[in-house]
């Protein structure tokens, strides 16, 4: 498998993988729209040559879209290998070429999110704990963050206080969101303007910065749903999917 690394000057030419469409599509839009901020800030995206999600991509845990504090740690914002990509292998080149680079850039290990047990969008722990990672921090969601520290004197990653309790307080559904996940550019106003057909109280919360995603209840920022205050799932859904947890 050969890899290429997106950066500013490919970004337009290239596709990124979990948004397969055309390149006028509003996911691809969106999600390139955010990528081309993050470089700047140390991102790096590495995918295969080859059309298809086969993708890492990683960030200084300092920059990260997280209410995390990692200082001298990588996050990784999703490593994604699916379909006929499988059973290959890929996981472990793309994890590998993250290790690599961040010891190359004297990171004192990886961190990323993931759960006791495999939720949608997290990463999968019983490979993270194959490949070594260990859990640094839970809330009380069941969201974990895991971490590979590259010394074993290395501290810990945390979530921040304000995530480890995930709640907030205004009532009806309430969703926090950020364009990492290219699929929120169509699936959020579809969920929208479900709510509003149905007459179910929805509030949609577009994260816009690192600073507003590095402050907000939840240790998933790409999608993290609350209900009545509760936190309800971090799991993209479309209109169906929205008014079946509603009971509609």
């Amino acid at each position: 498998m050969e890899y290429i690394k997106v950066t500013k000057e490919n970004l337009e030419k290239e596709h990124i993988c979990c948004a397969i469409s055309n390149d006028n599509d509003v996911q691809v839009a969106s999600k390139k729209a955010w990528l081309k901020d993050r470089f700047d800030d140390g991102l790096v995206f590495l995918k295969s040559t080859e059309r298809g999600k086969c993708f890492i991509e990683y960030i200084p845990a300092e920059n990260a879209w997280n209410p995390i504090d990692a200082p001298g740690y990588i996050y990784i914002d999703c490593l994604w290998v699916s379909g006929s990509f499988k059973g290959h292998g890929y996981s472990n080149d793309l994890l590998a070429e993250c290790v690599r680079d961040s010891k190359a850039k004297g990171k004192k290990g990886l961190c990323i999110l993931s759960s006791a047990k495999k939720k949608p969008f997290l990463a999968d722990p019983k490979y993270l704990k194959y490949k070594g990672f260990e859990v640094a921090d839970e809330a009380s969601n069941g969201i974990q963050l895991w971490y590979l520290p590259f010394e074993k004197s290395a501290p810990k990653p945390a979530f921040k206080a304000l995530a480890k309790a995930p709640a907030i307080s205004e009532p009806g559904y309430v969703l926090y969101y950020t364009d990492q996940c290219p699929f929120n550019a169509k699936y959020v106003p579809i969920v929208e303007q479900t709510a509003k057909d149905n007459g179910i109280p929805f509030k949609a919360i577009r994260l816009k910065t690192k600073e507003e995603a590095r402050n907000v209840p939840t240790p998933v920022t790409t999608y993290a749903l609350f209900r009545n205050g509760e936190y309800l799932t971090n799991e993209q859904m479309n209109d169906s999917k929205f008014l079946k947890i509603a009971g509609k």
